[in-house]
């Protein structure tokens, strides 16, 4: 099948949809993109003008400076206990998306099968068909706090299964896996032989003692995973557009082909930027001020939605929240209508994450406390008005 035609099979994104909608409604509170809204740290945007004023506007490598590419094996080394060769195993991207496409391009054949955990972001399901495969839903449910377990992936594994995508923490639900759990998820990797991709750009933002942990830690598991990581939302960069993965070196060999044949490097000086600022303890100190207004933003959705009447999990990770609203009789999209059109509010319905996400929806709390309340209010108003809960 040419990719013209899998792209027939490609969707829109249902969240771009809603806020194509959205746009231009004044007054609107807007839950939906899952974009930081504090901006980029002084510290970080004074090296890119550091970087302009060198001159460095040209052409970099392919796989990315290697400056950057080894300031990012530190931190993989430092933060992850991962070991990985900056010259072979780690390799800078256009934005975290690319790592996708790009790496399931370098082993998937036709019609093979990636499980996806779902609810899941939205890109997994199109990187895989547009590669040529088929994305396989693997439900995980909320009495299990969402969080994947080797149970929920035996159900779905055949003789076709070739890759396996995790995210944690979590978009949309907010869960983070536990050390058993990616443990366990691991020797089911093995036992099936499957290509694992690491989805950690929230890794960060986890909260209650939470700890991230990256499967690719464990003993031979390197061998078989591709960890995708970013700055966008670890540094509020997300217009920076800019990501990275440590993978084994045939993996990166390919991956550096492909995006030779796409986007030729990542910006020049946004690399430089990046790479110092990964070194700048002030960049870290703004992470953790992010993450304790997150914290902040976290406690208050989380116990507005409870008090008005839709039970909602509370995440450990990440910037979002999934709350249930099938007690209201309403589907998800009849209720990210109803709030968009009655609140002003607007919310992502679930199921524009998978299946599993139906009657759910995603809000996110990557804004401003105060916006937060007044969004609480007019949502719990309309509930009450329509004496839906």
């Amino acid at each position: 099948m040419a990719l013209s035609d899998r792209l027939e099979l490609v969707n829109p994104s249902e969240i771009r949809k809603l806020f194509d909608l959205a746009a231009g409604m004044e007054g609107l509170i807007s839950l939906g993109i899952g974009e930081p809204d504090f901006d980029t740290p002084g510290n970080i945007k004074e090296y890119a003008k550091e970087s302009l004023d060198r001159g460095m506007t040209h052409y970099g490598p392919n796989a990315g400076l290697p400056m950057l590419r080894e300031a990012v094996a530190r931190k993989f080394k430092n933060q992850n206990g991962i070991e990985a060769d900056p010259k072979t195993e780690v390799m800078i991207l256009t934005g975290a998306n690319q790592a996708f496409l790009m790496g399931l391009a370098t082993f998937l054949k036709d019609n093979e099968e990636v499980l996806i955990p779902s609810p899941a972001f939205v890109t997994y399901a199109p990187a895989v068909v547009l590669a040529g495969g088929k994305p396989v839903e693997v439900p995980t449910y909320e009495e299990n706090e969402f969080r994947l377990s080797v149970d929920d992936l035996e159900k779905h594994v055949t003789e076709k299964t070739r890759a396996l995508i995790i995210n944690t923490p979590n978009n949309p639900t907010g869960s983070v896996l536990t050390k058993k759990d990616v443990e366990e998820i691991a020797d089911f990797a093995v036992e099936h032989d499957l290509i694992i991709f690491s989805d950690e750009v929230y890794e960060h933002f986890v909260y209650d003692g939470v700890k991230n942990h990256s499967i690719a830690s464990l003993d031979g598991m390197f061998e078989r995973t591709i960890t995708v990581n970013g700055f966008s939302k670890t540094f509020a960069m997300t217009g920076w557009r800019l990501g990275f993965v440590a993978a084994p070196a045939w993996i990166i060999e390919k991956m550096t082909r492909f995006q030779m044949y796409n986007s030729t490097c990542p910006v020049t000086f946004v690399q430089y930027a990046a790479a110092k600022a990964l070194e700048d303890p002030r960049s870290w100190k703004a992470v953790e001020e992010m993450r304790n207004e997150y914290n902040r933003r976290r406690n208050l959705v989380w116990r507005r939605l409870n008090e008005m009447g839709l039970p909602t999990v509370k995440p450990k990770g990440a910037f979002y929240i999934f709350p249930r609203i099938k007690d209201t009789g309403l589907t998800d999209h009849q209720f990210s209508e109803l709030m968009l059109e009655g609140a002003k509010v607007a919310v992502v319905p679930g199921s524009a994450f998978g299946k599993a996400g139906e009657g759910y929806i995603r809000i996110s709390y990557a804004t401003a406390y105060e916006k937060l309340e007044e969004a609480m209010d007019r949502m719990e108003k309309v509930l009450k008005e329509k004496k839906l809960v």
